[in-house]
């Protein structure tokens, strides 16, 4: 029979047993180092679903910590002794946190989590969370990803929508973070009496002085300004035969040339998502399904791989 493979689990980033009926809690009164944790373990007996165990010295709230990778000597039998253990991390890297919003079998939520409570790459956090379930991310490294997006509305939509896909969808761990556009603010820098917008969204309303719609094609051409991207231009031409002055306001060439993963929206895409470098662009009628291949083509196509 071949041996199994070692364990090699301690430098790993990212690290999330899934599902996390991986993971066993067990009290623990011994000697918080190597040594004496691999003696506890050797030759017990372990559940054959267990390949980690969370070490707790005291109310699991307030103790000290330590999680072990282990091996079994066989996978079938309902318990088998324990052959490997890998320490991977002891009390002073080891952190528990208490939040019954977090999912344990999400990544992107346990590492959002490790992000709020400053936890970072050389420690590993112990998560009692949703449903009072317990799982763990060792070493936090989640790639980080740009939301490029216009408000209102608010929440920003593209930013919300990435949210949802990273409750539910098979992804690496992935923390979003938010470069909000502000339709107001690009709109005061070209004072005008008059604006026309490309639709009714809370908030646009209060530009200041008489604010159009162009979704409902207005009867009277006003001396505004569009802000707008080149869509709304080409409708403007197409209903009044002439381009007013415009203020920009597409994502994409207000973000530019970009080096880090990124994602915005294009209304001159209708239909399909595109990927420049580390730059995916979706159609500004994206929805969850698009979203989430943009996402997966991003991560399993992108250097974080």
């Amino acid at each position: 029979m071949t041996a199994p493979a070692p364990l090699a689990f301690r430098d790993q980033r990212n690290l999330v047993p899934l599902p996390y009926r991986q993971v066993s809690v067990q009290p623990y009164a011994g000697a918080m180092t190597d040594a004496a944790i691999v003696a506890h373990l050797m030759g017990r007996e372990a559940y054959r679903r267990t390949n980690f165990i969370v070490l707790h010295r005291g109310q699991v709230e307030a103790s000290e910590l330590a999680v072990v990778a282990i091996q079994r000597a066989a996978e079938e039998p309902l318990f088998s002794p324990i052959t490997a253990v890998e320490v991977l991390a002891l009390p002073d890297t080891c952190v528990y946190a208490h939040d019954a919003e977090t999912d344990c079998a999400n990544r992107s939520a346990l590492a959002a989590l490790a992000h709020a409570k400053g936890v970072g790459v050389d420690r590993t956090l112990v998560v009692g969370g949703l449903y009072d379930h317990v799982n763990f991310i060792h070493h936090p490294d989640p790639l980080v990803l740009r939301i490029v997006e216009v408000a209102p509305p608010e929440p920003p939509k593209l930013f919300d929508l990435v949210r949802q896909v990273l409750r539910y969808a098979d992804l690496p761990a992935i923390r979003v973070e938010l470069e909000r556009i502000e339709i107001a603010d690009l709109a005061r820098q070209h004072p005008s009496p008059e604006y026309l917008v490309p639709c009714r969204s809370g908030g646009l309303d209060q530009l200041g002085g008489h604010v159009s719609f162009l979704d409902e094609r207005p009867a009277e051409r006003r001396d505004w300004v569009l802000v707008g991207c080149e869509r709304s231009l080409q409708f403007h031409r197409h209903y009044y035969g002439d381009e007013p002055p415009r203020v920009e306001m597409c994502p994409r060439r207000i973000a530019g040339a970009r080096s880090e993963p990124t994602m915005l929206k294009c209304c001159l895409l209708e239909f399909d998502i595109e990927r420049e470098g580390q730059v995916m662009t979706v159609p500004w009628g994206t929805d969850l399904a698009m979203v989430e291949r943009a996402l997966h083509q991003l991560v399993d196509e992108g250097p974080h791989a």
